[in-house]
């Protein structure tokens, strides 16, 4: 397990978000935390504790009257950090490449292949073509229906017809170098993980997963850790003092690395 920092933007400042509060119209959403600070402060702080790996997320849409500054944010942690953080929001093959050349390790992308609630292969195709596969991120966050973890797209407003399976994650893994997951329906509550899910992500074998969503305490921490089989990295956004939670960012990284975890 190692832990992987995050940058939130959203309407170009940075902040934590309850993730299933998330919505286009008028540019809301529920706020844990707003931050004083810059997206460059982070990444920064991630780039001096060798923390690489982190991801940078524009949570408004590319059509936004806030995409403009959320992308300003981002630009400011990428030459802070360049090739230390990942970058998603607005992703397509056509403005990749770009966000490669703007410092970015990796580019994580949903909304454009998944379309019309399915994979969209023809569109991954061109996103490996665009910055190769070793550069490409999926993020396949997801909520829970009917007993099934089903990605959503579109700022995780969208459900796809597309639920989290074994086979899905083998078959996509020929397209990406790590997947992030994010737990929607707990996101930003910093009030448990979700288990079932961390289970059936742990007990598969492949590229790096790095899980976020729900983190609030060191006992979530060991939870993660034995449902996931020490496999998984992890992301703890609201619960961090660096957010306006009570874990302390120190501690969390003395606790990872205490374990016997691999140090970044």
């Amino acid at each position: 397990m190692r832990f992987r920092p995050c940058i939130d933007i959203h309407n170009g400042k940075v902040k934590q978000l309850v993730g299933g509060s998330l919505k286009d119209a008028g540019n809301e959403a529920y706020e844990n935390f707003v931050s004083r600070q810059d997206a460059g402060f982070y990444a920064e702080l991630y780039k001096k504790r060798g923390l690489k790996g982190g991801h940078i997320i524009l949570l408004n849409p590319a059509g936004s009257e806030f995409y403009t500054a959320d992308l300003a944010e981002a630009k400011k942690a990428l030459a802070h950090f360049p090739k230390g953080m990942m970058i998603g929001g607005g992703v397509n093959s056509e403005n990749a490449e770009e966000f490669i050349n703007m410092g970015a390790s990796h580019i994580i992308a949903t909304s454009y292949v998944f379309k019309d609630g399915a994979v969209n292969f023809n569109n991954m195709d061109k996103l490996v073509s665009a910055v190769g596969k070793e550069h490409v991120v999926l993020d396949l966050s997801c909520r829970k229906k009917d007993g099934k973890y089903y990605i959503v797209t579109d700022r995780w407003q969208k459900f796809t017809d597309t639920v989290i399976s074994h086979k899905l994650l083998t078959e996509l893994s020929e397209y990406c170098d790590e997947y992030l997951i994010h737990a929607v329906d707990v996101e930003g509550k910093a009030q448990g993980i979700e288990e079932e899910l961390a289970k059936l992500l742990g007990s598969w074998d492949g590229i790096p997963v790095t899980y976020a969503g729900g983190v609030g305490s060191f006992e979530d921490l060991e939870k993660l850790k034995k449902l996931g089989k020490n496999k998984l990295d992890v992301t703890v956004g609201s619960a961090l003092d660096l957010f306006g939670g009570d874990m302390a960012f120190e501690e969390v990284l003395k606790y990872i690395e205490g374990e016997g975890y691999e140090k970044i």
